[in-house]
């Protein structure tokens, strides 16, 4: 198998798994779980082969620095006097992207061995999963803006029937919610896409528009005069249709981060959503929001990024400390996890918008080890769940007297999410902090109000996660009905949680794994939207002085 295959294998092995799946009867049950374990076991594999084979030394960012590249011409479209629209089979990975791959393929096994409890409609929850598998790692590797849009729309439909049919007794209103709230971030992105394939040509002599997001970065690369071009003169309510539309892009991808204040659907999904959805949502889900920052919004449009950056960062750290607050009133212990990743999620914009090395790398860190973590916790939290049928944090006390192996096991999930040192959630905070001070400090575009504030976050959220812990795991045993069976964890429940503890305690003690395969992509990144920003804004303002 030639590796420069391998991402199209990867994005179709579940595809392939969810089509045998469909001729496999009902009544086979365990067959349609052995297939999907096989799937996802075969694309982990595949990704391990991927990271094995990465040269993380090369430099740069953009068409230069990608690796396993397949690009195929796949539609075209004549539109009379417009010219021609291309799209384009295009995938490949960096160090930025290949680092989501490698969580996904994680998330994704463990989440397939987290179903194998599912009862109801076996055959269809496993086709749909299947589907979310190949439309998740789609989003990471496509290149074609039309594909990473076609990918990004196919996992709404699978995560709406996956929480609509599968989840608690107000599934429908949460997957209504979190279909609308989806399906309106993907018509804001849609908007754009559509100004930028009546901008962006393959070849400035060319009539051939193109989705391509290789070519969309470089002012070049548009019709000289076009709607989306730096020498576009026009405005709209002050602003340019450029920044317009770098606006749009971050309204789309923060639905889907979640920030505040578009974040409401996200507890309601994740309380309804069974376990093992839960698990995909809070670990890769939520981190296509902040791949389509890096990827789309910073890439295609790095002089929005220079100028509404501070607002970017602002927006990150009213969500650390706001959904903090919140999850320390919260009563439903999914509900509590659901707000910590809200809060969470506010440093990967903070490090972001900071545009140093340092924040840049840490935001990276941050969605790959919140992925981890998040994770995790949804598992602890469906562990109880399938107990009792209750998740109310007050109903109990005492638990470590009866789940000595749960509550070593949640105690270390909590110390990872709230930062302590030796988990990778810590390497992550560090990083996003220590590069929005050196930017606040250097003059950068965040101000030394944000990171300290950011500090301020993790406080809150050590004190709602060892008040957790107080309440439900200390003191004499209570739980709120006697009836309630609390045998320990079993093989099934360890084979899922075990390796992601290890991988937070890995990835927290060795941070160089990860960060070494992602430094010279991160670099490259933040050097070309400082330079081609900057290049970008002189253009702006002096066509508009």
């Amino acid at each position: 198998m030639a590796t420069d295959h391998l991402l199209t294998w990867l994005i179709f092995i579940p595809l392939i798994a969810a089509l045998v799946m469909v001729l496999v009867p009902q009544n086979k049950a365990h067959v349609h779980k052995w297939i999907a374990l096989v799937a996802m076991g075969l694309a982990t594999t595949l990704t391990l082969v991927l990271v094995f084979s990465f040269d993380s030394g090369l430099e740069g960012y953009g068409a230069g620095s990608l690796q396993f590249s397949q690009q195929l011409d796949w539609i075209s479209l004549s539109v009379g006097s417009f010219g021609s629209l291309s799209i384009q089979y295009y995938v490949g990975v960096d160090g930025l992207s290949l680092a989501l791959v490698l969580l996904s393929a994680i998330i994704l096994l463990i989440g397939v061995i987290s179903s194998w409890n599912i009862t109801k409609s076996i055959k269809g929850y496993f086709i749909l999963y299947m589907v979310l598998s190949s439309s998740v790692i789609g989003c990471f590797v496509a290149l074609d803006f039309f594909l990473f849009y076609l990918f990004f729309e196919f996992m709404l439909l699978p995560m709406y029937f996956l929480i609509g049919i599968w989840g608690g007794k107000r599934r429908a209103y949460a997957s209504i919610k979190f279909f609308i709230y989806t399906l309106v971030g993907s018509l804001l992105i849609l908007m754009v896409m559509i100004g930028l394939s009546l901008s962006v040509v393959q070849e400035l002599d060319s009539s051939v528009h193109t989705f391509d997001i290789m070519k969309m970065m470089y002012p070049e690369n548009f019709i000289p005069g076009s709607l989306l071009s730096i020498d576009f003169n026009g405005l709209f309510l002050g602003l340019t249709y450029r920044g317009w539309a770098f606006i749009l892009l971050i309204a789309g991808f923060a639905i889907k981060l979640p920030a505040v204040p578009v974040h409401t659907w996200l507890p309601d999904a994740h309380v309804e959503a069974p376990t093992p959805i839960s698990v995909v949502l809070a670990g890769i889900l939520l981190k296509i929001g902040g791949y389509g920052f890096y990827r789309i919004a910073y890439t295609i449009f790095p002089d929005g990024a220079l100028q509404y950056g501070w607002w970017i960062a602002l927006i990150g750290v009213v969500a650390i400390v706001y959904a903090a607050f919140v999850a320390m009133a919260q009563a439903d212990l999914k509900r509590l996890i659901a707000y910590s990743s809200v809060s969470h999620m506010g440093f990967v914009m903070l490090g972001m918008a900071s545009l140093t090395a340092e924040g840049s790398s840490g935001a990276l860190f941050q969605m790959f080890s919140h992925g981890i973590i998040s994770a995790l916790l949804f598992l602890m939290a469906g562990v109880l769940y399938d107990r009792t049928g209750d998740r109310m944090i007050a109903n109990y006390s005492g638990l470590a007297t009866k789940m000595p192996l749960f509550t070593v096991a949640i105690i270390m999930s909590f110390f990872a999410a709230l930062g302590l040192p030796g988990f990778s959630g810590f390497i992550a905070e560090f990083l996003v902090l220590i590069g929005a001070f050196d930017g606040a400090v250097n003059g950068g575009i965040v101000e030394i109000f944000m990171p300290i504030l950011g500090l301020f976050g993790l406080v809150l959220g050590a004190a709602y996660f060892l008040w957790t812990i107080q309440r439900m795991f200390f003191g004499k045993f209570w739980v709120k009905e006697e009836g309630w069976q609390l045998p320990d964890l079993n093989t099934r429940e360890l084979i899922m949680i075990v390796p992601l503890v290890l991988l937070t305690l890995l990835f927290g003690i060795f941070p160089g794994l990860l960060l070494d395969l992602a430094n010279e992509t991160v670099m490259g990144f933040v050097d070309f939207v400082k330079t081609q920003g900057k290049q970008n804004l002189e253009i702006i303002n002096a066509l508009a002085r």
